[in-house]
């Protein structure tokens, strides 16, 4: 099965040397499932030749907001409908799980709230779930045909399935706490809160994350037989 990987942006600089871009960190994730994997940069205009290029599709992260106006933003919009359209599997993470409902009629804004950084607690159906997440931008209303399967009191809209052809996840299941903690030391001082950083940071101390179980629901879902 061919994965595309959508790759909405790039890890920071200081950062790409030890832990490799946003693409990889997806590769590594659902590595050992059979998968082969090409990679659009559709940050840097690279886009597919169409949503049939692929058999799946996942959307990356990205430190862009979907309500920006950037030229790649609307055509990935469109082909994000024509995905839904061929009831193609799609997943979206973060930046990807907000353009995915943004495309499909919902709305994402800059939380007025402030922002979820480091290991955070999710509910997925009364199953605690913890994940590690950086953002402030939020699905604050749903398209048409979604549905919540996962959130917490800071973000209600945090996991979303849209029949079965579609599923998104605000938190980042690629993302370790080292390179939690590398975003700590280059975005997040003078960004998020400094007392906020560091209860991040005690956070990601306290255990590890439920990564590993989110990748295989994600590769079963790739790989689930759909009529």
């Amino acid at each position: 099965m061919k994965i595309g990987i959508l790759q909405t942006g790039h890890a920071p600089d200081e950062l790409l040397e030890s832990f490799k871009d946003y693409d990889v960190m997806f590769q590594n994730l659902l590595g050992g499932n059979g998968f082969e994997f090409e990679t659009y940069s559709v940050v840097d205009g690279v886009f597919p030749s169409g949503a049939d290029a692929c058999d799946g599709w996942l959307i990356t992260g990205s430190r862009h907001g979907a309500y920006e106006d950037h030229p790649w933003i609307p055509p990935l919009e469109d082909l994000i409908r024509d995905i839904h359209a061929r009831k193609l599997p799609l997943v979206g993470i973060c930046f990807g799980h907000q353009i995915i409902a943004q495309a499909l009629g919902g709305k994402v804004v800059k939380y007025d709230g402030g922002w979820a950084v480091g290991r955070v607690e999710y509910d997925m159906g009364g199953e605690k779930r913890f994940v590690n997440a950086w953002h402030q931008d939020q699905v604050i209303d749903l398209p048409p045909g979604a549905r919540v399967v996962g959130g917490n009191e800071f973000c209600k809209h945090a996991i979303l399935a849209y029949d079965d052809t579609i599923w998104t996840m605000q938190p980042h299941p690629e993302y370790g706490a080292d390179f939690i903690e590398g975003l700590i030391d280059t975005r997040g001082k003078g960004v998020v809160p400094e007392d906020q950083l560091q209860k991040a940071r005690e956070e990601l101390r306290k255990g590890p994350t439920d990564s590993p179980a989110i990748a295989r629901e994600m590769a079963e879902f790739f790989k689930k037989e759909r009529a």
